[in-house]
Parts: C-alpha cells; sequence; structure tokens
C-alpha cells in the first residue's frame, strides 16, 4: 500500500498557531483566516486520507499493476495536496480525490499502455462485482450468474480488464465505490447521460465475458434457442 507522504502525516506533532498582524494570536476557528502550511497539513491529512485505500483500490483497477497504483495514488495526493487551498470545504472531497486520480491516470499513465495488461492479485478484491444488475424487483439471479459466483476475483479482474477504460472506470466508481451517476458524471467530466450508458454498456460487457469464462469452464451451459 502506497504511504502518505510526510507532509501529510496525521501523527506528527502539531505547530503553534500563528500570530495575526497586531501580533496577537490568531483564532484557529475564524473562517476568515488563512490557514498556516502546518494546519492546512494536518487538516488535509484529517480529510483526506481515510480515502487512502479506496483510491488505491481504484487506481489498482485502472493501472492493473500494484506499482503503478501505488504511484498513481501518491501522485493523486501530492496534486490534492498542492491544490487544497483551493478547495471548497464542505463540499465532495471523495469525489474531488477521484477527479483526480483519474485525471492523472488519463495524463500520465494510460497514455502508455498500449494493450490491456492483467497480473492476477488478491488486492483486487472484485468479487462484489457478480452482483452487477441481477437483482430485478421479485426476481432472482439467473443460473448463469449463479455459476458466476464460483470463478473467483481473478477471472472477474481480468474481465474488467477487457473492457474498454471509459466503461471499466464507470462501472467500477458506480458498482465498486458507490458514486451516484451525477458524482461519477463530475468525476468523468461527463454527462449523466453518457455515464449511464458506460454504465449499463460496461455491466453488459463485463457480464457476458464472465459468462463466456463459465462456460468455459464448464460451470454454465450454452443457453438454448
Amino acid at each position: 500500500m502506497p504511504e502518505a507522504p510526510a507532509a501529510m502525516d496525521p501523527h506528527r506533532s502539531e505547530q503553534p498557531v500563528g500570530n495575526d498582524p497586531t501580533g496577537e494570536p490568531s483564532d484557529p476557528s475564524d473562517p476568515s483566516r488563512e490557514l498556516s502550511d502546518e494546519e492546512l497539513s494536518t487538516l488535509f491529512a484529517t480529510d483526506a486520507l481515510p480515502y487512502l485505500d479506496q483510491l488505491y483500490g481504484t487506481a489498482l483497477r485502472m493501472t492493473r499493476l500494484p506499482a503503478d497504483a501505488e504511484d498513481l495514488v501518491q501522485e493523486t495526493y501530492a496534486k490534492a495536496f498542492a491544490a487544497y487551498r483551493t478547495f471548497q470545504q464542505g463540499t465532495n472531497l471523495r469525489a474531488w480525490l477521484f477527479r483526480i486520480l483519474r485525471n492523472t491516470f488519463i495524463n500520465d499513465y494510460r497514455k502508455t499502455q498500449r494493450q490491456p495488461r492483467f497480473q492476477p492479485t488478491d488486492e483486487l478484491g472484485d468479487a462484489q462485482m457478480l452482483d452487477i444488475e441481477t437483482r430485478s424487483a421479485g426476481g432472482s439471479p439467473s443460473a448463469e450468474i449463479e455459476a458466476l459466483e464460483l470463478l473467483g476475483d481473478d477471472d472477474v479482474s481480468a474481465a474488467l480488464a477487457e473492457i474498454p477504460e471509459e466503461f471499466r472506470t464507470a462501472v467500477v466508481l458506480a458498482d465498486v465505490e458507490g458514486f451516484s451517476y451525477r458524482e461519477i458524471a463530475d468525476i468523468m467530466d461527463s454527462p449523466v447521460g453518457t455515464v449511464m450508458s458506460r454504465v449499463h454498456r460496461g455491466r453488459k460487457a463485463l457480464r457476458g465475458l464472465l459468462d463466456e469464462y463459465a462456460k468455459g469452464r464448464g460451470l454454465v451451459g450454452a443457453r438454448g434457442g
């Protein structure tokens, strides 16, 4: 797992509050007062570091290599910390961090990945993806979906790696991270309708690939005509 930069370590000793221009100690509760660098670092560590594991999980699904995922998360946090003075407190910090993660991936990582790469890893944890779109009102999972639950995380991860990045990211944000369509639209900088289409098409592609894997292992039979 990536480690937090020293400047963002929540366990460092706190620095004394600075003085205002009159020489009097500044009031840390005053919303108009600009935070010192030390105070900003402490606030960022408190608010942003709890999302480290979630960001790493998504980064691993994007890059499919643990080392690349660690680098991507480190760069994401560095960029987020550098821009944290401009972040509007009280808004969706989690979505803001994921947007930086995705933009960093697009600008610095995706262009170097000419073809999908996949390495099995226990850290992916994608078995929960098998529940995608299988619960209809009053219905029950199909025989195919029940068989797919036997495939395991490596098969799900391999299938995710085969679908286009835009679809993969949309599905992961919706079904693994639990973002709403509107939040995903903000993260991916796309219209809500486009996000809904990507999630739907990504789920369909993923389900088809997993169905093929299951059939190849004899877990399900060919569909009848």
